[in-house]
């Protein structure tokens, strides 16, 4: 028998995960993240759906541009900082950003505030994507399996955990 996804569910029952898989010394500004994977839940292939909470002082990610895959966020609750290659913005609830796939825009979010914040994130899922950190030594590159790996800026590869 095919077991089917559900068709609805109530997000508090997602398990919540926390921490990076950035290499040292990088996860440190994102170690207090916490993630809801959606999309999985559905069984969805072309794109993640993730509900994200930072609290005060956490970022969503180091500075980042993909080179295949869009992203889009929409803030669900509090406020934070989006941080671009033009300076700073602030989002509050209802505001939403995206980062087509290609554009050399280093983005993330900082919750500056003193009180937790919550948003939506989407994004495709492309394997042969490659992710750009325009501000530390850091690129994420496919392995060619399936997955991707975290290298420095020459193309060598991080030491894992």
């Amino acid at each position: 028998m095919n077991e089917r996804s559900p068709a609805a569910i109530d997000v508090n029952d997602v398990e919540a995960r926390s921490g990076s898989s950035y290499p040292d010394p990088f996860r440190r500004e994102v170690v207090s993240r916490t993630k809801r994977v959606l999309g999985d839940v559905f069984g969805l292939r072309n794109y993640g759906v993730n509900q994200v909470e930072l609290p005060p002082g956490c970022w969503s990610a180091q500075r980042h541009w993909h080179t295949h895959e869009d992203e889009f966020v929409y803030v669900l609750s509090g406020e934070l900082t989006l941080v671009t290659d033009a300076g700073e913005q602030t989002l509050t609830a209802g505001m939403a950003a995206g980062f087509p796939a290609g554009e050399t825009n280093g983005h993330h979010l900082v919750n500056n505030s003193d009180q937790a914040a919550s948003y939506l994130e989407i994004g495709d899922r492309i394997d042969k994507d490659e992710v750009f950190y325009p501000d530390v030594d850091l690129r994420l590159v496919s392995d060619g399996r399936g997955g991707h790996v975290f290298t420095h800026r020459d193309g060598k590869a991080y030491e894992t955990d």
